[in-house]
């Protein structure tokens, strides 16, 4: 037998495998980076509208630490600032920022039910900062303090800045 007279062919390897479609295994790379991706960005972004939180937070810590330095008229002027800070910021449309007295202490008292600004130990922020002598003792200023922490701790996402500045 010769090679001839058998009519061998020569060997045909496939063709090259294309790139399109990818597999099943690119396919779910991709849905978890773009998943990742929307979930970093997401993430941010609330990071972000909290700074005023975290912020404010942070002041009433300082205010707090710093309680015992200061005489109590202080201690309640740079809390009514602070407060009244971060209600202008988280709640601008709300016309927060001309509000005194009992008006200003029922804007406090939204979000919680038992009126602790009204009716509690929220009562000196209405007058007491502008009133010459305001003796609070320790305990009244402690628990008037964790009152202000509980409405910061309940103070809703920043409102999102728009790109021309304003806020939704």
């Amino acid at each position: 037998m010769t090679p001839d007279a058998l009519q061998l062919r020569d060997i045909h390897l496939p063709e090259a495998i294309g790139w399109w479609p990818p597999a099943p295994g690119w396919w779910l790379l991709l849905a978890l980076t773009l998943l990742l991706v929307s979930l970093i960005v997401w993430q941010l972004k609330r990071y972000h509208r909290r700074h005023y939180h975290r912020l404010g937070l942070q002041q009433l810590l300082e205010l707090e630490q710093n309680a015992a330095q200061r005489d109590s008229r202080l201690l309640l002027q740079q809390l009514s600032q602070l407060m009244r800070h971060m209600a202008i910021l988280h709640f601008p449309d709300a016309d927060c920022a001309a509000l005194h007295g009992e008006e200003w202490l029922q804007f406090l008292n939204r979000p919680f039910n038992d009126q602790p600004f009204t009716d509690g130990v929220g009562r000196p922020l209405a007058s007491g900062p502008y009133q010459p002598h305001t003796d609070l003792d320790e305990e009244s200023l402690s628990a008037l303090i964790r009152l202000c922490r509980r409405w910061l701790k309940q103070l809703p996402l920043a409102p999102k800045v728009t790109a021309n500045g304003r806020r939704k």
